[in-house]
Protein backbone atom coordinates (compact mmCIF):
# COMPACT_ATOMS: atom_id res chain seq x y z
CA UNK A 1 0.00 0.00 0.00
CA UNK A 2 1.45 3.28 -1.05
CA UNK A 3 1.78 5.94 1.52
CA UNK A 4 0.06 9.20 0.85
CA UNK A 5 2.33 12.10 0.06
CA UNK A 6 2.35 14.72 2.75
CA UNK A 7 2.17 18.35 1.68
CA UNK A 8 4.70 20.31 3.67
CA UNK A 9 3.56 23.72 4.81
CA UNK A 10 5.59 26.70 3.64
CA UNK A 11 4.70 28.60 6.79
CA UNK A 12 7.78 28.64 9.07
CA UNK A 13 5.46 28.61 12.09
CA UNK A 14 4.07 25.20 11.05
CA UNK A 15 6.10 22.01 11.48
CA UNK A 16 5.19 18.42 10.58
CA UNK A 17 5.00 15.50 12.97
CA UNK A 18 3.70 11.95 12.65
CA UNK A 19 0.35 13.22 13.96
CA UNK A 20 0.12 16.09 11.50
CA UNK A 21 1.05 19.77 11.42
CA UNK A 22 1.87 21.55 14.66
CA UNK A 23 1.65 25.32 14.84
CA UNK A 24 4.54 26.86 16.75
CA UNK A 25 3.86 29.76 19.12
CA UNK A 26 4.15 33.19 17.56
CA UNK A 27 7.55 34.81 17.97
CA UNK A 28 6.23 38.11 19.30
CA UNK A 29 4.24 36.23 21.97
CA UNK A 30 7.31 34.27 23.03
CA UNK A 31 9.39 37.41 23.37
CA UNK A 32 6.69 39.08 25.45
CA UNK A 33 6.65 36.07 27.77
CA UNK A 34 10.44 36.24 28.05
CA UNK A 35 10.27 39.91 28.99
CA UNK A 36 7.76 39.19 31.71
CA UNK A 37 9.66 36.17 33.04
CA UNK A 38 13.05 37.89 33.28
CA UNK A 39 11.59 41.06 34.80
CA UNK A 40 10.06 39.08 37.65
CA UNK A 41 13.42 38.36 39.25
CA UNK A 42 15.92 41.07 38.33
CA UNK A 43 15.60 44.83 37.95
CA UNK A 44 16.51 45.87 34.39
CA UNK A 45 15.73 48.90 32.27
CA UNK A 46 13.29 48.39 29.41
CA UNK A 47 16.09 48.46 26.85
CA UNK A 48 18.16 45.98 28.83
CA UNK A 49 15.39 43.40 29.26
CA UNK A 50 14.50 43.65 25.54
CA UNK A 51 18.10 42.93 24.53
CA UNK A 52 18.47 40.11 27.07
CA UNK A 53 15.27 38.45 25.80
CA UNK A 54 16.48 38.62 22.19
CA UNK A 55 19.85 37.24 23.25
CA UNK A 56 18.18 34.25 24.96
CA UNK A 57 16.52 33.37 21.65
CA UNK A 58 19.81 33.93 19.85
CA UNK A 59 21.48 31.17 21.88
CA UNK A 60 19.18 28.71 20.07
CA UNK A 61 19.98 30.10 16.63
CA UNK A 62 23.56 31.39 16.84
CA UNK A 63 24.87 28.87 14.33
CA UNK A 64 22.72 30.61 11.69
CA UNK A 65 24.75 33.79 12.22
CA UNK A 66 28.25 34.85 11.26
CA UNK A 67 28.75 36.43 14.68
CA UNK A 68 27.46 36.09 18.22
CA UNK A 69 27.31 39.08 20.57
CA UNK A 70 28.52 38.60 24.13
CA UNK A 71 26.60 40.00 27.06
CA UNK A 72 28.81 41.71 29.62
CA UNK A 73 26.85 42.05 32.85
CA UNK A 74 28.63 44.53 35.09
CA UNK A 75 27.99 46.79 38.06
CA UNK A 76 29.88 49.25 40.20
CA UNK A 77 29.25 47.30 43.40
CA UNK A 78 28.08 43.93 44.69
CA UNK A 79 24.44 42.93 45.13
CA UNK A 80 23.16 44.45 41.92
CA UNK A 81 21.77 41.24 40.43
CA UNK A 82 24.61 39.99 38.22
CA UNK A 83 24.69 36.42 39.53
CA UNK A 84 20.90 36.33 39.69
CA UNK A 85 20.65 37.28 36.03
CA UNK A 86 23.07 34.46 35.16
CA UNK A 87 20.89 32.03 37.15
CA UNK A 88 17.83 33.14 35.20
CA UNK A 89 19.70 32.76 31.91
CA UNK A 90 20.79 29.27 32.94
CA UNK A 91 17.21 27.98 32.92
CA UNK A 92 16.31 29.70 29.63
CA UNK A 93 19.23 29.54 27.19
CA UNK A 94 20.36 26.68 24.95
CA UNK A 95 23.03 24.32 26.35
CA UNK A 96 23.80 26.42 29.47
CA UNK A 97 27.17 26.18 31.19
CA UNK A 98 27.17 28.31 34.33
CA UNK A 99 30.58 28.39 35.97
CA UNK A 100 32.87 30.60 37.98
CA UNK A 101 36.26 29.24 37.04
CA UNK A 102 37.54 26.13 35.28
CA UNK A 103 40.93 24.87 34.19
CA UNK A 104 42.25 26.30 30.93
CA UNK A 105 42.17 22.81 29.34
CA UNK A 106 38.50 22.28 30.19
CA UNK A 107 37.50 25.77 29.02
CA UNK A 108 38.91 25.38 25.52
CA UNK A 109 37.86 21.75 25.07
CA UNK A 110 34.29 22.12 26.30
CA UNK A 111 33.57 25.18 24.17
CA UNK A 112 34.97 23.33 21.16
CA UNK A 113 33.09 20.07 21.77
CA UNK A 114 29.69 21.21 23.07
CA UNK A 115 29.18 24.77 21.79
CA UNK A 116 27.59 25.70 25.12
CA UNK A 117 26.16 29.02 26.15
CA UNK A 118 28.95 30.02 28.53
CA UNK A 119 27.66 31.91 31.58
CA UNK A 120 30.83 32.98 33.36
CA UNK A 121 30.58 34.64 36.76
CA UNK A 122 33.19 36.73 38.60
CA UNK A 123 35.16 37.61 35.49
CA UNK A 124 36.84 40.48 37.34
CA UNK A 125 38.58 37.90 39.53
CA UNK A 126 39.42 35.73 36.53
CA UNK A 127 41.14 38.53 34.63
CA UNK A 128 42.61 40.13 37.73
CA UNK A 129 44.44 36.98 38.78
CA UNK A 130 46.56 36.88 35.64
CA UNK A 131 48.29 33.62 34.81
CA UNK A 132 47.44 30.89 32.32
CA UNK A 133 43.68 30.87 32.86
CA UNK A 134 43.35 34.61 32.22
CA UNK A 135 45.31 34.29 28.97
CA UNK A 136 43.32 31.28 27.75
CA UNK A 137 40.07 33.03 28.67
CA UNK A 138 41.16 36.15 26.82
CA UNK A 139 42.00 34.05 23.75
CA UNK A 140 38.65 32.28 23.81
CA UNK A 141 36.75 35.55 24.15
CA UNK A 142 38.78 37.55 21.63
CA UNK A 143 38.09 35.02 18.87
CA UNK A 144 34.83 33.35 19.91
CA UNK A 145 32.43 36.02 18.66
CA UNK A 146 33.04 35.11 15.00
CA UNK A 147 32.29 31.93 13.10
CA UNK A 148 35.56 30.11 12.55
CA UNK A 149 37.21 31.61 15.63
CA UNK A 150 39.88 29.40 17.18
CA UNK A 151 42.36 29.30 20.00
CA UNK A 152 45.46 27.12 19.98
CA UNK A 153 46.59 25.11 23.00
CA UNK A 154 49.64 22.99 23.68
CA UNK A 155 48.80 19.30 24.19
CA UNK A 156 50.87 16.28 25.08
CA UNK A 157 51.16 13.25 22.81
CA UNK A 158 53.19 10.55 24.53
CA UNK A 159 56.56 12.02 25.34
CA UNK A 160 56.17 14.89 22.89
CA UNK A 161 54.19 18.13 22.85
CA UNK A 162 52.21 19.54 19.96
CA UNK A 163 49.38 22.00 19.53
CA UNK A 164 45.72 21.78 18.64
CA UNK A 165 43.22 24.36 17.41
CA UNK A 166 39.94 24.56 19.31
CA UNK A 167 36.80 26.27 18.05
CA UNK A 168 35.74 29.17 20.28
CA UNK A 169 32.50 30.19 18.52
CA UNK A 170 29.59 30.06 20.97
CA UNK A 171 27.31 32.46 22.88
CA UNK A 172 28.78 33.88 26.09
CA UNK A 173 27.56 36.04 28.96
CA UNK A 174 30.15 37.40 31.39
CA UNK A 175 29.36 38.89 34.79
CA UNK A 176 31.69 40.85 37.05
CA UNK A 177 32.33 44.09 38.90
CA UNK A 178 33.88 46.98 37.03
CA UNK A 179 35.31 46.98 33.53
CA UNK A 180 36.36 44.05 31.40
CA UNK A 181 39.31 44.19 28.96
CA UNK A 182 38.61 46.54 26.06
CA UNK A 183 39.02 43.76 23.50
CA UNK A 184 36.21 41.84 25.23
CA UNK A 185 33.88 44.80 25.69
CA UNK A 186 34.28 45.70 22.01
CA UNK A 187 32.61 42.39 21.16
CA UNK A 188 29.81 42.72 23.67
CA UNK A 189 26.50 44.34 24.43
CA UNK A 190 26.95 45.90 27.83
CA UNK A 191 24.31 45.39 30.51
CA UNK A 192 25.22 47.67 33.41
CA UNK A 193 23.19 46.85 36.48
CA UNK A 194 22.36 49.15 39.36
CA UNK A 195 21.29 48.19 42.84
CA UNK A 196 17.53 48.34 43.18
CA UNK A 197 16.28 51.53 44.80
CA UNK A 198 13.61 51.57 47.52
CA UNK A 199 10.33 50.60 45.90
CA UNK A 200 11.95 48.67 43.04
CA UNK A 201 10.90 45.21 44.20
CA UNK A 202 11.36 41.91 42.37
CA UNK A 203 10.29 38.38 43.28
CA UNK A 204 12.54 36.07 45.23
CA UNK A 205 14.13 33.53 42.92
CA UNK A 206 13.20 29.95 43.84
CA UNK A 207 14.20 27.63 41.05
CA UNK A 208 12.02 24.74 42.17
CA UNK A 209 8.95 26.97 41.99
CA UNK A 210 9.55 28.24 38.47
CA UNK A 211 11.33 25.37 36.75
CA UNK A 212 8.16 24.02 35.16
CA UNK A 213 7.14 27.35 33.63
CA UNK A 214 10.73 27.98 32.51
CA UNK A 215 10.83 24.58 30.80
CA UNK A 216 7.57 25.30 28.99
CA UNK A 217 8.89 28.68 27.81
CA UNK A 218 12.11 27.08 26.65
CA UNK A 219 10.18 24.48 24.63
CA UNK A 220 8.25 27.28 22.93
CA UNK A 221 11.51 29.05 22.07
CA UNK A 222 12.99 25.87 20.59
CA UNK A 223 9.84 25.21 18.57
CA UNK A 224 9.76 28.72 17.12
CA UNK A 225 13.47 28.80 16.39
CA UNK A 226 13.36 25.52 14.47
CA UNK A 227 11.07 27.22 11.96
CA UNK A 228 13.09 30.41 11.41
CA UNK A 229 16.65 29.09 11.10
CA UNK A 230 16.76 29.44 7.31
CA UNK A 231 15.20 32.90 7.53
CA UNK A 232 17.84 34.01 10.01
CA UNK A 233 20.68 32.56 7.94
CA UNK A 234 19.67 34.78 4.99
CA UNK A 235 18.66 37.81 7.05
CA UNK A 236 20.15 41.23 6.37
CA UNK A 237 18.37 43.48 8.88
CA UNK A 238 18.55 47.24 8.66
CA UNK A 239 21.18 48.42 11.13
CA UNK A 240 20.87 51.72 13.01
CA UNK A 241 23.31 54.37 11.85
CA UNK A 242 23.60 55.60 15.44
CA UNK A 243 25.75 52.59 16.30
CA UNK A 244 29.45 52.04 15.61
CA UNK A 245 30.54 49.32 13.20
CA UNK A 246 31.38 46.97 16.08
CA UNK A 247 28.03 47.64 17.72
CA UNK A 248 26.21 46.99 14.44
CA UNK A 249 27.99 43.63 14.12
CA UNK A 250 26.93 42.72 17.66
CA UNK A 251 23.24 43.56 17.33
CA UNK A 252 22.68 42.25 13.79
CA UNK A 253 21.66 38.70 14.90
CA UNK A 254 19.31 40.14 17.52
CA UNK A 255 17.61 42.47 15.05
CA UNK A 256 17.16 39.56 12.64
CA UNK A 257 15.27 37.72 15.40
CA UNK A 258 13.15 40.80 16.12
CA UNK A 259 12.28 41.11 12.42
CA UNK A 260 11.30 37.44 12.35
CA UNK A 261 9.04 37.96 15.36
CA UNK A 262 7.22 40.80 13.63
CA UNK A 263 4.61 43.02 15.22
CA UNK A 264 6.16 45.88 17.16
CA UNK A 265 9.41 44.01 17.77
CA UNK A 266 11.45 45.45 14.89
CA UNK A 267 10.81 48.94 16.26
CA UNK A 268 11.19 47.99 19.93
CA UNK A 269 14.46 46.13 19.33
CA UNK A 270 16.07 48.96 17.36
CA UNK A 271 15.13 51.52 19.99
CA UNK A 272 16.65 49.27 22.67
CA UNK A 273 19.97 48.64 20.91
CA UNK A 274 20.35 52.33 20.09
CA UNK A 275 19.74 53.21 23.73
CA UNK A 276 22.30 50.71 25.03
CA UNK A 277 24.69 51.54 22.21
CA UNK A 278 24.75 55.22 23.08
CA UNK A 279 25.28 54.39 26.73
CA UNK A 280 28.19 52.15 25.75
CA UNK A 281 29.71 54.82 23.54
CA UNK A 282 29.66 57.34 26.38
CA UNK A 283 31.24 55.02 28.91
CA UNK A 284 33.70 53.33 26.58
CA UNK A 285 35.38 56.40 25.15
CA UNK A 286 39.11 55.97 25.09
CA UNK A 287 41.29 58.65 26.66
CA UNK A 288 42.05 60.06 23.24
CA UNK A 289 38.41 60.24 22.17
CA UNK A 290 37.42 61.83 25.46
CA UNK A 291 40.20 64.39 25.03
CA UNK A 292 39.01 65.25 21.52
CA UNK A 293 35.43 65.59 22.70
CA UNK A 294 36.41 67.95 25.49
CA UNK A 295 38.59 70.03 23.16
CA UNK A 296 35.75 70.31 20.68
CA UNK A 297 33.41 71.54 23.40
CA UNK A 298 35.99 74.13 24.47
CA UNK A 299 36.48 75.44 20.91
CA UNK A 300 32.75 75.53 20.23
CA UNK A 301 32.11 77.45 23.45
CA UNK A 302 34.47 80.24 22.34
CA UNK A 303 34.75 82.60 19.43
CA UNK A 304 38.45 82.11 18.65
CA UNK A 305 40.12 80.10 15.89
CA UNK A 306 43.15 79.13 17.99
CA UNK A 307 44.10 78.73 21.63
CA UNK A 308 47.54 78.84 23.27
CA UNK A 309 48.52 75.39 24.45
CA UNK A 310 48.78 76.56 28.08
CA UNK A 311 45.27 78.02 27.91
CA UNK A 312 43.82 74.88 26.31
CA UNK A 313 45.44 72.68 28.95
CA UNK A 314 44.06 74.93 31.69
CA UNK A 315 40.57 74.84 30.19
CA UNK A 316 40.70 71.04 30.03
CA UNK A 317 41.78 70.86 33.66
CA UNK A 318 38.65 72.80 34.62
CA UNK A 319 36.30 70.18 33.10
CA UNK A 320 34.93 68.59 36.24
CA UNK A 321 33.62 65.42 34.57
CA UNK A 322 36.93 64.50 32.94
CA UNK A 323 40.24 63.25 34.36
CA UNK A 324 42.43 66.16 33.28
CA UNK A 325 42.31 67.92 36.65
CA UNK A 326 44.31 65.09 38.27
CA UNK A 327 45.97 63.70 35.19
CA UNK A 328 49.57 63.45 36.38
CA UNK A 329 49.96 62.03 39.88
CA UNK A 330 47.20 64.25 41.19
CA UNK A 331 48.35 67.31 39.26
CA UNK A 332 46.41 68.79 36.34
CA UNK A 333 47.19 68.27 32.68
CA UNK A 334 49.86 70.66 31.40
CA UNK A 335 50.88 71.76 27.92
CA UNK A 336 53.71 69.22 27.36
CA UNK A 337 51.52 66.29 28.41
CA UNK A 338 48.69 67.58 26.23
CA UNK A 339 51.08 67.60 23.27
CA UNK A 340 52.00 63.96 23.92
CA UNK A 341 48.34 62.94 24.09
CA UNK A 342 47.57 64.66 20.78
CA UNK A 343 50.65 63.41 18.93
CA UNK A 344 49.03 60.10 17.81
CA UNK A 345 46.34 62.16 16.06
CA UNK A 346 49.04 64.12 14.17
CA UNK A 347 47.99 67.34 15.90
CA UNK A 348 50.76 69.69 17.00
CA UNK A 349 50.87 73.25 18.32
CA UNK A 350 52.35 75.95 16.14
CA UNK A 351 53.90 79.28 17.03
CA UNK A 352 51.43 82.11 16.48
CA UNK A 353 51.37 85.80 17.33
CA UNK A 354 48.87 86.77 20.02
CA UNK A 355 49.22 90.47 20.77
CA UNK A 356 52.86 91.10 21.64
CA UNK A 357 53.54 87.41 22.39
CA UNK A 358 54.24 84.37 20.23
CA UNK A 359 53.01 81.35 22.22
CA UNK A 360 52.52 77.88 20.85
CA UNK A 361 48.88 77.55 19.85
CA UNK A 362 46.46 74.88 18.66
CA UNK A 363 44.30 75.95 15.75
CA UNK A 364 40.71 74.90 15.55
CA UNK A 365 41.24 73.79 11.94
CA UNK A 366 44.00 71.33 12.93
CA UNK A 367 41.41 69.26 14.83
CA UNK A 368 38.83 69.12 12.03
CA UNK A 369 39.94 65.77 10.60
CA UNK A 370 40.23 64.09 14.01
CA UNK A 371 36.81 65.41 15.07
CA UNK A 372 35.26 64.03 11.88
CA UNK A 373 36.88 60.62 12.21
CA UNK A 374 36.62 59.90 15.93
CA UNK A 375 33.59 61.81 17.25
CA UNK A 376 30.17 60.62 16.18
CA UNK A 377 27.74 63.03 17.80
CA UNK A 378 27.03 66.45 16.36
CA UNK A 379 29.15 69.26 17.80
CA UNK A 380 27.57 71.38 20.52
CA UNK A 381 26.07 74.73 19.67
CA UNK A 382 28.52 77.58 19.79
CA UNK A 383 28.26 79.76 22.88
CA UNK A 384 29.97 82.64 24.60
CA UNK A 385 33.62 82.40 25.44
CA UNK A 386 34.06 80.68 28.79
CA UNK A 387 37.56 81.91 29.56
CA UNK A 388 39.96 84.49 28.23
CA UNK A 389 43.67 84.30 27.70
CA UNK A 390 44.05 87.13 30.22
CA UNK A 391 42.41 84.99 32.92
CA UNK A 392 44.86 82.19 32.31
CA UNK A 393 47.78 84.63 32.23
CA UNK A 394 46.69 86.05 35.58
CA UNK A 395 46.66 82.56 37.09
CA UNK A 396 50.33 82.95 37.94
CA UNK A 397 53.26 80.57 37.85
CA UNK A 398 51.08 77.45 37.73
CA UNK A 399 48.08 78.30 35.52
CA UNK A 400 47.06 74.67 35.18
CA UNK A 401 46.70 74.22 38.94
CA UNK A 402 44.74 77.46 39.28
CA UNK A 403 42.52 76.41 36.38
CA UNK A 404 41.80 73.21 38.25
CA UNK A 405 40.63 75.33 41.21
CA UNK A 406 38.22 77.29 39.07
CA UNK A 407 40.10 79.94 37.08
CA UNK A 408 38.73 79.97 33.59
CA UNK A 409 35.23 78.82 34.53
CA UNK A 410 32.35 80.96 33.41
Amino acid sequence: MKSKAVEVSQDPAVSQTALGPVVSPAGDSILEKLLAFISRFVFLSKSQVVVVALWVVHTFTFESSDATPYLTITSAEKQCGKSRLLEILEILVARPWLTGRVTPAVLARKVDAEKPTLLLDETDASFGSGGEFAEILRGVLNTGHRRGGKTSCCIRQGDDFTYQDFSTFSPKALAGIGRLPNTVEDRAIQIRLRRAAPGEVVERFRRRNIQESADALKRDIESWCSGILLQLADAQPDLPNELTDRQQDAVEPLLAIADAAGGEWPRIARAAVIDLGREGQRSDESTGVQLLADIRRIFYSRTVDRLPSVELAGALASVETSPWCEWSNGRPLNAPKLARLLKPFAIQPEVARVGDRTPRCYSRASFADAFRRYLREDPPAEGPETATMQQVSEAGANPELDACKGVGKP
